[in-house]
């Protein structure tokens, strides 16, 4: 029967899962070949990261000031409809892909209640709202997290080529999160920050990293570094068997005597290959590199290092009067003439801002026909670095 163009529901199916729908013999289009990654070890997953979580706690503790305990976690595999509804209706989602090594998806999501819990921890302060500082705070935390994941990861696979990009926070609906295609590896930990409260973090790895690394963990490496083996092969990774035998080839000079693997006995051979008489090497006795955990480093007094080379750097210096919240029904109806009341004091020292980072606190003067500010205090170090968010 002739075909009209149009592809029945079989062969989308058959197209959308990577196989060749045409019957035998009937036509000359290649198959499509399926893709080689397999599913991921969720044993190997969980044995891994459980394996970190001593380290994690640790981090978290010192970051915060407080007795942080991280538990889990338990690994299993989900789509996006079925983990959304897991979620509650606000989350905080942390963006940290993995970018070389095991490249892919890599997402930490936390309720916004927990968002806030650790926020509150970072800062010190009440009643904190998940804005832009905040979400910078959660962002520094994640990255301690993967800083410290990645030293281990680096150990037990040997991949030193493993780096993420620097984390980036966002309090969302989940509906919009953004999560990987298909079905994707999920850690679910439980959180305890001291408060008496049992707090959530889910930590995502897409289909392909959660597979590359839980082969990695295996020995089996990641399918882009097997691939690179392959394509990388001389002939001493070729396979021989059964006794066949090779005549002696001459390559630039060098005589090789001859290749055997699979039983094949052969002249001027120990183990693997003779090449001309050479003498066969022992084993080269290999030790992993221990990499600290990336912690902020905290310089002494005297431990300016190269600042030199960016004092010409220009940044941006704002001074804030005040703040306050409205709601968009407010903010559409605002006219000439509206009076706006902010969170400050007639009197009260404005905040003086350095890329959005507060570094001192002033009080407004006019210098002729020019506002400006004069410092009336310096914020403390300390203050400093927790705004930033570290401790």
């Amino acid at each position: 029967m002739m075909s009209d163009g149009a592809l029945s529901q079989d062969e989308i199916d058959a197209l959308l899962s990577g196989v060749d729908s045409s019957p035998a013999g009937g036509g000359s289009s290649p198959a499509a070949v399926a893709s080689p990654a397999a599913a991921f070890d969720a044993n190997a997953l969980q044995g891994f990261f459980t394996s970190t979580t001593g380290a994690l706690s640790a981090n978290l503790s010192a970051l915060t000031g407080a007795s942080v305990t991280l538990v889990g976690p338990q690994v299993s595999s989900n789509s996006r409809d079925n983990f959304l509804s897991q979620l509650p209706d606000k989350v905080t989602s942390v963006s940290a892909n993995y970018t070389s090594g095991f490249p892919g998806e890599h997402i930490f999501i936390f309720p916004e209640a927990s968002a806030k819990a650790i926020a509150t921890l970072m800062t010190k302060e009440e009643n904190i709202k998940l804005d832009e500082m905040a979400m910078s705070v959660i962002g520094e935390v994640v990255s301690q997290m993967v800083g410290t994941q990645i030293t281990s990861l680096t150990d037990k696979t040997g991949n030193k080529s493993i780096a993420a990009c620097s984390p980036s926070a966002a309090n969302v609906p989940k509906a919009t999160a953004a999560l990987p295609a298909g079905d994707f590896a999920v850690m679910s930990y439980t959180l305890d920050l001291g408060d008496g409260e049992s707090h959530q973090m889910w930590e995502i790895l897409g289909s392909s990293v959660a597979t590359d690394i839980s082969h990695g963990l295996t020995g089996g490496g990641s399918a882009q570094q097997s691939q690179a083996s392959m394509g990388g092969m001389g002939m001493q990774g070729m396979g021989m068997g059964g006794g066949m035998q090779m005549p002696a080839m001459n390559m630039g000079g060098m005589g090789m005597q001859g290749m055997g693997m699979g039983g094949m006995q052969m002249p001027g051979m120990g183990m693997g290959m003779g090449m001309g008489g050479m003498p066969n090497l022992g084993p080269t006795n290999v030790q992993s590199v221990q990499f600290p955990n990336l912690m902020q480093p905290k310089l002494g007094p005297h431990e300016t290092g190269n600042i030199g080379l960016i004092m010409d750097v220009s940044m941006e210096m704002t001074v804030e009067l005040g703040r306050t919240r409205k709601l968009i029904k407010e903010i559409l109806g605002m006219g000439e003439g509206t009076i706006i009341e902010l969170d400050k004091l007639a009197g009260e020292p404005v905040d003086i801002l350095v890329n959005h980072k507060l570094i001192a606190k002033g009080e407004v003067v006019v210098i002729d026909e020019n506002f400006g500010v004069r410092v009336t205090e310096i914020v403390s170090l300390m203050e400093r670095i927790n705004d930033m968010g570290y401790n």
